[in-house]
């Protein structure tokens, strides 16, 4: 099966792009990247802090039933742009990888569909295919779809308040 979250890592550089179109209007894509609610039921992560403004910092969670963490994440916001563009560090805690730099631009197609591109730049091109390795593009394709699937219970919640 055809993955909808393209994924593009051109060979001799350290950054990639990430491309997927929504059935989600362009404001409830950007909800669901800055609202911790949720951003915590399309990731299946809890969202522990989730300042979306210049200056401020996020932190996820992934544990399991037990409640051992199994994936921790964090990183500083740098520029935001409602509707269009958040530019943010992103961290993977305990997992051996740098830093990366992430710009999320967010488009409307029209008035019901929209586009998320991702720049995501790593510290070196042997760090990107190191993370390239590990299931990336299937738990990106995975969240996305639930992303999608949960939009148009959103959207019913949206029009009903």
């Amino acid at each position: 099966m055809e993955l909808q979250t393209k994924i593009e890592a051109l060979p001799g550089r350290q950054d990639l792009s990430i491309t997927r179109t929504f059935d989600i209007p362009v404001g409830l894509l950007f909800k669901a990247h800055t609202e911790p609610e949720l951003l915590s039921q399309w990731m299946g992560t809890k969202v522990l802090k989730m300042e979306t403004t210049e200056h401020g910092s996020y932190r996820f969670e992934t544990a399991d039933a037990a409640g051992n963490v199994l994936f921790s994440a964090n990183g500083t916001i740098h520029k935001v742009v409602p509707n269009q563009e958040i530019v943010r560090t992103f961290e993977m805690e305990n997992a051996g990888f740098p830093v990366q730099l992430e710009f999320l631009e967010f488009s409307a197609l029209d008035n019901e569909t929209s586009q998320l591109t991702m720049q995501i730049v790593y510290r070196s091109e042997a760090v990107r295919s190191q993370v390239l390795k590990m299931p990336f593009a299937h738990g990106l394709n995975m969240a996305h779809n639930r992303l999608q699937a949960l939009s148009e219970e959103w959207n019913n919640r949206d029009e009903k308040a």
